[in-house]
C-alpha cells in the first residue's frame, strides 16, 4: 500500500527500513537494545535490558492491529479518518482518534502507536524509557534529551536537534519525510517533526503536515495548518536548505560526532 495525501509513510502495515541513524542522542544512564518483530524495528533505552518483555509487548500490540484489520480490512486502506463504533483495544481507538484529529487514515499513526503503547507498559519496569520506531520516539526522561532531526540529503540534516525538557512526563517526537524511504508521498519535505504528548497524534500530524509541503513556499502554510491540530505542541519543517519552526521548541546545534549510531 503506497502513501497518498492522507496516508502515512508507514501506511503499509508496520513498514520500515534499515536505519543507521536512530534519531536520538544517547542517554548515558540507560542501556540500549534492539527488538525486531516482523517489520517492526524498535530501538529502546531503559534502566536495564528488557528485550524479552519488549518483544512480548510488540507481539501483543501488533496482534491487536492485525486482528482488527482481519475484521475490518478497510482500516488498513482508508485514506479518510476512521470511526471506531464498538469496544476495541485501546491502541485501535488511539490510532483512529489521532487520524481523525489530523485528517488522515488511522494507519498514519501505526508506528507512533506501537512506540507509545510499548513504551507506556515498559515504564512498569524502568522509570525512564525511550522507544524509537522508524523515526517516531516515545520517551520519559527526568533530564533533558536532545532528539536529532534527520532530513535525508538536506544540508540541515543532523545539524540541528530538539532539546526536549518534559519535566519527567512522557512526551513524543515523530518525524515524517517525503524524500527518505521508499513509500509513495505527495509531500516533498525532507523532514517534518512534530512534538506532542501523544505519540499517535504526533505521528499522524507529521504525516498530514508533510503531505502539504510540496515546495519551500508551502512551509509556512503547512505549519499554519499543523498548529491548529489539537494536541500538537511544536513543529519543524525542513525542505532543502530552508526550515520553518513553530511552538515552544528549544532548537540546538548538533555535534555530529556525538550522535547515536546503531547498525
Amino acid at each position: 500500500m503506497g502513501k497518498s495525501a492522507s496516508r502515512s509513510r508507514k501506511d503499509s502495515i508496520f513498514k520500515s527500513q534499515k536505519r543507521s541513524y536512530r534519531n536520538l542522542i544517547s542517554k548515558s544512564n540507560l542501556v540500549a537494545f534492539r527488538v525486531t518483530v516482523k517489520e517492526t524495528d524498535l530501538f529502546v533505552q531503559a534502566s536495564t535490558v528488557l528485550q524479552d518483555i519488549t518483544k512480548e509487548l510488540v507481539l501483543e500490540k501488533r496482534g491487536y492491529i492485525e486482528n482488527y484489520i482481519k475484521k475490518h480490512p478497510e482500516f488498513a486502506k482508508t485514506l479518510q479518518p476512521w470511526r471506531v463504533t464498538a469496544f476495541e483495544p485501546v491502541i485501535i481507538g488511539d490510532m483512529a482518534l489521532a487520524g481523525e484529529k489530523a485528517g488522515v487514515g488511522p494507519m498514519a499513526a501505526v508506528a507512533g502507536a506501537i512506540a507509545e503503547h510499548v513504551g507506556i507498559e515498559l515504564l512498569r519496569y524502568s522509570h525512564e524509557i525511550v522507544v524509537e520506531n522508524g523515526g517516531d520516539i516515545f520517551l520519559k526522561s527526568d533530564d533533558p534529551v536532545t532528539v536529532g532531526v534527520f532530513a535525508g540529503k538536506s544540508p540541515l540534516s543532523l545539524r540541528m536537534g530538539l532539546r526536549i525538557e518534559s519535566g519527567g512526563n512522557p512526551i513524543s517526537v515523530c518525524t515524517s519525510s517525503g524524500t527518505v524511504g521508499h513509500s509513495l508521498s505527495l509531500g516533498k519535505a525532507d523532514a517534518v517533526c512534530v512534538v506532542s504528548d501523544s505519540c499517535c497524534l504526533a505521528d499522524a500530524a507529521a504525516t498530514s503536515i508533510g503531505n502539504r509541503v510540496k515546495s519551500k513556499g508551502h512551509i509556512q502554510p503547512a505549519i499554519d495548518f499543523g498548529r491548529h491540530i489539537e494536541g500538537v505542541k511544536g513543529i519543524v519543517v525542513i525542505i532543502g536548505d530552508e526550515v520553518g519552526i513553530w511552538g515552544d521548541l528549544n532548537v540546538v546545534p548538533l555535534k555530529l560526532e556525538k550522535r547515536l549510531s546503531f547498525q
